[in-house]
């Protein structure tokens, strides 16, 4: 088999990333990331206030939160802290989550994706096995329990002590080890195709390791999935991670979680609904935005997703 043979299998179109950028979907998708990132990235100038502030005047006569103003365009909390405030904070946690818990579950749904489907046999069937354990069980009550955990206990004792603190970290790794099940699955049926292609073959011809074909040759060319992955796990992270907030098991307070947010707004939200109304919508614009990034990237980087809709 001849070399020209061989990179004529390779699935690389970098027209395909040209053409993303002239997407409707992709160019929606990425100006609504664009627009939370800049205020993630700018949130303490942005904010007129600390997030956790309790405000003089932020209590009406009677002690109730007050209603959007010119003071308080979103109006205040319970507590009396500017809401404005709170949600533009929120941004800066929900997207750090967002990324850090999807960088997690790529990093195990790659490995066990990529081994199982390269080696096949004994190890193909272990390592779906644990994906299938980690799918049967209801991801919200695996990352409760994990969570619980999360409560101060020491894990290892001294002179190596690791103590199991629930922080921002810590809520990331738990949705991150939740969430890999789904990738692994994608990347496991990437490689079963791939690993039979022509440039594969004539990689084993030459002389190379599993390792070098397994990383150097096959990883590059399940990239474009991997990004479609990556790009709607963020969405998925966040609404998991506005979840644990709303059950109490997320970031812990006084940090301003959209979760937590909605939470503590919930028991006025006949009274005060602009407790709950922000960080609902922030919510659904934030997984909106990456959604329809990843739904662009699908239609550009698969040729046949189209057809197959």
């Amino acid at each position: 088999m001849s070399t020209a043979e061989a990179a004529a299998d390779l699935p690389v179109a970098p027209a395909a990333w040209r053409a993303a950028l002239g997407n409707r979907l992709v160019a929606a998708g990425l100006a609504v990331i664009a627009f939370f990132l800049f205020i993630a990235a700018f949130a303490d100038g942005l904010a007129p206030s600390a997030p956790d502030q309790q405000l003089e005047d932020g209590l009406d006569a009677d002690g109730m939160p007050r209603a959007p103003c010119r003071q308080f365009p979103l109006g205040s909390d319970n507590l009396g802290r500017d809401v404005l405030s709170r949600v533009l904070h929120g941004t800066r946690i929900s997207l750090t989550v967002g990324a850090v818990a999807m960088l997690t579950a790529l990093v195990i749904g790659v490995l066990v994706g990529l081994y199982a489907g390269y080696y096949g046999g004994w190890v193909d069937g272990l390592l779906m096995r644990l994906t299938d354990v980690v799918l049967a069980l209801p991801a919200l009550l695996l990352a409760l329990a994990l969570a619980g955990l999360m409560d101060g206990k020491v894990l290892l004792s001294r002179p190596v002590e690791i103590r199991l603190e629930r922080g921002l970290l810590s809520v990331c790794l738990v949705i991150g080890v939740v969430s890999w099940t789904g990738i692994a699955r994608v990347v496991r049926a990437q490689v079963l195709s791939l690993k039979e292609r022509a440039f594969v073959e004539a990689a084993r011809a030459v002389g190379c390791s599993d390792r070098r074909i397994v990383w150097r040759h096959i990883l590059p060319n399940v990239l474009p999935a991997l990004i479609v992955l990556a790009t709607m796990s963020v969405a998925g992270t966040i609404l998991f991670e506005a979840g644990l907030g709303y059950l109490g098991w997320g970031v812990p307070k006084p940090a301003p979680s959209w979760g937590n947010m909605i939470s503590d707004g919930q028991p006025y939200l006949l009274v005060a609904p602009w407790l709950v109304i922000p960080p609902g919508v922030a919510i659904v614009l934030a997984v909106l935005g990456f959604n329809l990034l990843g739904q662009g990237l699908q239609d550009v980087l698969d040729p046949y997703h189209k057809k197959r809709a």
